[in-house]
Parts: C-alpha cells; sequence; structure tokens
C-alpha cells in the first residue's frame, strides 16, 4: 500500500509550507463553522481551501506551485522573522539574561547566576552594572 502511493507521489509537487498553511486555515474554519451562526458559509469555504491544499499537493505543475509558496513565503517573510525571534529568545531565557544598552541600544548576552557584574558593550564600549 505504501509502495503504490509513493509511485503515484511520483512527480507530484508535495507538500509545502503554503499547504500547510491552507490546510491548517481549513481545518481552523471547519472547527468554527460548528460553533458560529454562520456554519454554513464557514464549512463551505473550509472544504474549498482544504481541495485547493490538495489540489496542490498532488500537483504535477512545480513551477506554478514553487511561484506560489514563494509568493506565500514572501508576504509571511515579517510575521514568521518576529516569530522566530520570540522563539529564540524563550529559548535562550532559561540560561541568559539579554540586556540592551543604554547608550547604543545594542542587545548584550550575558550568563545567569553571576552576581552583579558590570558590562562592557561590544559595539559603544560604554560600561554599565546589571544583575545577572
Amino acid at each position: 500500500m505504501k509502495d503504490k502511493f509513493l509511485r503515484f507521489m511520483y512527480g507530484r509537487y508535495g507538500v509545502d509550507q503554503f499547504s500547510k498553511f491552507l490546510v491548517i486555515t481549513g481545518i481552523i474554519f471547519l472547527l468554527l463553522s460548528g460553533f458560529t451562526r454562520y456554519g454554513g458559509i464557514l464549512y463551505l469555504f473550509s472544504l474549498a481551501v482544504l481541495i485547493y491544499s490538495y489540489f496542490r499537493m498532488f500537483s504535477r505543475n512545480h513551477s506554478k506551485r514553487y511561484a506560489e509558496n514563494q509568493l506565500y513565503l514572501k508576504y509571511t517573510a515579517g510575521i514568521r522573522k518576529k516569530f522566530s525571534a520570540i522563539r529564540y529568545g524563550l529559548s535562550q531565557r532559561k540560561h541568559y539574561h539579554i540586556y540592551k544598552c543604554p547608550s547604543c541600544g545594542q542587545k548584550i548576552r550575558i550568563p545567569r547566576g553571576k552576581g552583579r557584574i558590570e558590562i562592557r558593550c561590544p559595539k559603544c564600549n560604554a560600561h554599565f552594572i546589571k544583575k545577572s
């Protein structure tokens, strides 16, 4: 069964970031359709989004699907960049303090648990005291 599916998918575009977004959006609208007054409209919209996402996954026209994905990535680059910065900051939070230099605003990463330390900004050489 797995072999048949792999043979069927050979030459097809498959899943990319835009397809994942469409599937998640379709599922969210499908779930919302059961709880709102306009459930029928949301249900049809979610069905259309899911059908389009499957059309993209099974398409053999790689160049058009690639162009659609690049357009999606271009428009969502700012949002994705902010989320990755937030995720990075949360992962660093356990082991490091992140301070801003009072004179130039440069972010400086300091290890936790060192007590009161004098920090030298690598950009402007300003000195300030903070607790790590």
